[in-house]
């Protein structure tokens, strides 16, 4: 017993050895320093950090996006303001023509098909000028033009028959999609007041288009339509709602002054609604193409049918809210 070396250490409990000697104070403040700076390294990726914020800032304000309102702007008010109402004719074909032509490119992408183009460009040219002159051409034979050149279409398509057909509709639907929504806004000029209300409805249309991008970018959380659009938000919506109001209460205060407020506000309504919905369907359309805009004909903004979207819906609310509520 003399000859054994002595413990190396105390023994625990019931036998079990004592604890080894503790980390050194600097071993554990390293640990600890570690493990302290392992969340803020993981936070650099997410998408609130700091070094996301400064793309985030300038998606908020985009000069790109200012310079042809500032352009467009003055020339669209001298044109409602002082052209005749052929002028505004010719303005409003000449955008649905190019609307027509971008949709003809989200169906026809994967080859070109220009007979079908100008069968489509036809027809509504037509059914616009049966909606401003009907006592040259009638609604009646407007509708007709474009079934026929929906059906035409399919007699020179190299397609199966069921493709063809599909074709066919695609036209047929561009047509009534674009000149039947659009045509609203001659109908809207004809009306009495109908330089006030062209004005009217692309203020407050804008102000809704505004209102959603800001509101929707700087608080928006809750998808409005994840599947069509993800970056369309309740928020958003809420906010292009609430800008309209406040732009269709000023518009009336200031120029449409034979309305009562509660009449603009429920305009308003009515007018940011239908231009969300239209927004919502663009979206549809170019989502099932595959696209992100319509065209690149604007900086900033995309395609001619990217700036009708929300109109195309607008327009024919505020109409026929003043042909069968208001008056």
């Amino acid at each position: 017993m003399a000859r054994l070396s002595p413990a190396r250490g105390t023994a625990g409990v019931a036998g079990i050895p004592a604890p080894g000697t503790p980390l050194r104070p600097g071993a554990a403040y390293v640990l600890a320093a570690k493990r302290s700076v392992r969340p803020a390294a993981l936070n650099a990726d997410e998408p609130t950090s700091a070094a996301l914020q400064a793309p985030l800032a300038r998606r908020r304000f985009d000069g790109r996006r200012v310079i042809p309102a500032l352009i467009f702007v003055p020339l669209f008010y001298a044109l409602v303001r002082y052209a005749p109402p052929a002028a505004f004719f010719v303005v409003v074909a000449a955008a649905a023509v190019l609307a027509v032509a971008e949709f003809h490119h989200l169906h026809f992408r994967d080859r070109r098909a220009p007979f079908e183009l100008a069968l489509g460009c036809g027809a509504t040219l037509v059914l616009l000028v049966s909606l401003q002159w009907p006592l040259v051409i009638s609604e009646h034979t407007a509708v007709m033009v474009a079934l026929v050149s929906a059906l035409a279409s399919r007699l020179v398509s190299p397609r199966d028959l069921k493709t063809g057909l599909v074709d066919s509709a695609a036209l047929l639907f561009g047509v009534i999609y674009i000149g039947v929504t659009l045509g609203h806004l001659l109908l809207l000029r004809a009306m009495p007041d109908g330089i006030l209300l062209i004005f009217f409805l692309f203020l407050v249309t804008w102000a809704g288009d505004t209102g959603a991008y800001y509101v929707g970018l700087s608080l928006g959380c809750r998808k409005l339509a994840p599947v069509i659009s993800p970056n369309k938000t309740v928020e958003g919506l809420l906010g292009g709602l609430a800008l309209s109001v406040i732009v269709a209460v000023v518009a009336q205060a200031w120029f449409l002054v034979s309305w009562t407020l509660t009449e603009s506000a429920t305009a308003a309504l009515l007018v940011g609604v239908a231009g969300a919905v239209g927004d919502l369907v663009e979206s549809a359309l170019k989502r099932s193409a595959g696209v992100k805009d319509s065209g690149w004909l604007i900086p900033a903004h995309g395609g001619m049918l990217d700036r009708l979207d929300s109109l195309l819906f607008a327009a024919p609310a505020l109409y026929y809210y003043i042909a069968l509520v208001k008056t």
